[in-house]
Parts: structure tokens; C-alpha cells; sequence
């Protein structure tokens, strides 16, 4: 059987539109084409339901009521929503949060966005694996503590965070605890109440759904969670966030809730037995080489290594027929070695020499056996001309 090239390994950057979600959406472009918000013909109330019936989709993924679930443009607005729409309302009584070295930029960047406007943060740091204590957390928490935001998964590594335990020591102390939960959702079991979490976000195209739609989960009970919106408008999604409403991407961001809750087990059982061939095949053929993150605590589909005595920028120039990444496809156009590899003490030239295979619904054995003996070929091909080169001088 001949592999289709290119071959794609970077389902963390996103994912194809799975074919049950572009169905479901279809209508909603050419038939149903209605705003949810006009409220007085047919058009309409066939968008409100559609829309509805996405909540309902979204709630039963995360375990939560539909009516605790704001849509928005994506996961980047779903943490600034959560971070500074929990900060300014809070502000009175704190003016303190926490959060981790390994967060995204959506994060990273919300918390040095509120510095400036005189919030301090605490940025935990993770361990060699990529785990952040629970421990740090509640010596970190201080009276004036108003939130903290820990990623569920990472985007880079894979690994997973202890939230559950996170989630304790936050609801302990009063404390509300917001998870960017974007590359777990749809790969791994998220209950919010599981997980201890009073806002999470998400979006769509990281589990087959489409681009540009996401929600963010925000608490209305025990305790109720209140937000400043950070867009003003029609008061849309009761007031937490303005704008017409993307009635066709909602409906896909359901109909992918709908697919991961009776995919996800099994695809991760897939997909794991999958990474660790790709690891076990890696490792068997070239030495010197790195899983960096935790070998366990990680999702099913991430695979980040590092190749000792290799450019990385020459590897990924040479794996033309292979779609993977330098890490993360999160900071555009960076050439600075990963936030989060530096995070974990990896030094620069093994952070530079780095490459992030993330496998996903379409990735096959064939693919991952062609990926393993190309990636030999040019791993060998480039340490013989470093060593050449080196000989030279």
C-alpha cells in the first residue's frame, strides 16, 4: 500500500473539518442561514434552536448545564474573556492570580496585559517532565489571590496537569481556577467538575470542528462566577459576550462535542499505541535523541523529541513530505527556542533541535513506519555533514 504524501503529524496546530461536522454545518451556510438573534420569523428560530441544541452538545462533553456555556471566536478570546473578565470583576477584593512558565500565549500574554494595569501574577514553574506541583499552587495562594489559570494539556509536550488536585486547593481557599483546556477537550475526558474548574476554554478545530468558534465553561453555581465582558455590543450570550452570534461554526463545534464523546476512548487507545510505536522505532534506530515531557502524563497523539546534533530548522526543511512542527505552531514566526522547553531546562541548542509530532484520526501504521525511516535518513544525513564540517575545520 503506497502512503499518501505529504503526510500530516501536526494535529496539535489543528485539525481537519471531520465529515459528520461539515455535514451538520452545511445547512446553516446555504438553507438555514438566520441570525440567532432575530427573534420575530422562522430564519431566526431555526438559528436560536440550531445554536441551543450546540450548547446542549458542548454541556454533555464537559458535564456541565448548557446555560453555563459562552461561545466565542476561539480559544485566544475564550482567556482573555476568563483572565481579565474574571480580574476587573474581582479586582476589589484582590488583585493577585497565578499561573504557570508552560501556559499559551493567550495566557501568558492576558496576565502581562493586566501587570500593566497593576495586577501581579505568580508564574509557577513545571518540572523536567512539564508537571507543576499542586504545592507550589497553595504556597503561592495569598489572601489577595483572585484567580488561577493551569492548562489542562500542553500544546508543546502533551503533558497533563494534576487539575483535579489544583482544583482542591483553589476551592479550598475560596480561590477561582480557570483551565485552558484546548488541546485536552475532545481527546481527554474534561468534567469540569472533575477536574475542579470554575471557567475552561476550548474551541473547536483542535478536534475536528471548524476554525474561528469556541466556548468558554463559566461556573453559575457554587460559586457563581461573575465577568466583565471584554467586547461590548448586543448583549449577546446573556451579556458575557457581545456579537452576532456564528451560527454555522456553533453547530460544528456541537456536532465535534457529539463525535469526541463517542470517539475519544477508543482513538486514544489508537493513538497512544501509535506515539509509542513512532518512540519505540525512533529510539531503536538513532541514538542520541530526547522525549522531552513526562513518558506517561502526556496525550495519546504527542510525540516531542529532540535530536541531539542537528539543526532543527535544516530537519524540518528537509521533511518537505511531512507536516510537523518545530515545537509549536502557537508563536508565529518565532526562531526563539520554546517558552515552555526553557520552562523545563532544556538548553537552547537541544530546545532548537526539537520537533513536536502530534498524530491524529488520520494517522496510520504505514504513515508512522514512513515517518520513523525518513526521519533516520535525514537525522543521519545531516550529523555526517555536521561531523564533516566540523572535521574541516
Amino acid at each position: 500500500m503506497t502512503t499518501k504524501l505529504p503526510i500530516y503529524m501536526d494535529h496539535n496546530a489543528t485539525t481537519p473539518v471531520a465529515p459528520e461536522v461539515l455535514a451538520a454545518m452545511t445547512p446553516y451556510f446555504l438553507t438555514e442561514f438566520g441570525n440567532a438573534a432575530s427573534r420575530n420569523h422562522a430564519f431566526g428560530w431555526a438559528a436560536e434552536s440550531a445554536v441551543e441544541k450546540a450548547r446542549g452538545q458542548v454541556a454533555a462533553l464537559l458535564g456541565c448545564k448548557p446555560i453555563e456555556v459562552v461561545f466565542t471566536s476561539g480559544a485566544t478570546e475564550s482567556d482573555n474573556l476568563a483572565i481579565k473578565g474574571v480580574a476587573y470583576a474581582y479586582r476589589d477584593r484582590g488583585r493577585h492570580l497565578i499561573t504557570t512558565q508552560i501556559e499559551h500565549p493567550a495566557v501568558l500574554d492576558s496576565c502581562k496585559h493586566l501587570e500593566k494595569d497593576g495586577f501581579e501574577v505568580t508564574y509557577l514553574p513545571a518540572d523536567r517532565r512539564g508537571i507543576v506541583n499542586p504545592d507550589d499552587v497553595a504556597q503561592a495562594l495569598t489572601s489577595k489571590t483572585i484567580l488561577v489559570s493551569a492548562m489542562l494539556a500542553n500544546n508543546e509536550i502533551g503533558t497533563i496537569q494534576p487539575l483535579a488536585e489544583i482544583g482542591r486547593i483553589c476551592k479550598a481557599k475560596g480561590v477561582l481556577f480557570h483551565s485552558d483546556a484546548v488541546q485536552g477537550v475532545g481527546k481527554i475526558p474534561a468534567r469540569v467538575d472533575e477536574l475542579g474548574v470554575d471557567l475552561l476554554s476550548l474551541t473547536a478545530h483542535k478536534f475536528y470542528g471548524p476554525k474561528g468558534v469556541g466556548a468558554l465553561y463559566v461556573r453559575m453555581g457554587n460559586p457563581r462566577v461573575r465577568l466583565i465582558p471584554q467586547m461590548d455590543g448586543g448583549g449577546h450570550e446573556k451579556g458575557r459576550r457581545s456579537g452576532t452570534l456564528n451560527v454555522p461554526g456553533i453547530v460544528g463545534l456541537g456536532a465535534a462535542c457529539e463525535l469526541a464523546a463517542g470517539t475519544m476512548d477508543a482513538e486514544a487507545t489508537r493513538l497512544t499505541a501509535l506515539r509509542d510505536q513512532l518512540w519505540a522505532a525512533l529510539s531503536l534506530r538513532l541514538t542520541h535523541i530526547h522525549l522531552n515531557g513526562d513518558r506517561y502524563q502526556r496525550l495519546p497523539g504527542t510525540l516531542h523529541v529532540s535530536f541531539e546534533f542537528v539543526n532543527g530548522e535544516a530537519l524540518l526543511l528537509s521533511l518537505k513530505d511531512i507536516a510537523v512542527s518545530a515545537g509549536s505552531a502557537c508563536s508565529t514566526g518565532s526562531t526563539h527556542p520554546s517558552h515552555v522547553l526553557r520552562a523545563l531546562g532544556v538548553g537552547e541548542d537541544l530546545a532548537h533541535s526539537s520537533i513536536r509530532f502530534s498524530l491524529g484520526r488520520g494517522t496510520t501504521t504505514e504513515e508512522v513506519t514512513y515517518v520513523v525511516n525518513r526521519l533516520v535518513e535525514e537525522v543521519t544525513r545531516l550529523r555526517s555533514m555536521a561531523s564533516h564540517a566540523a572535521a574541516a575545520h
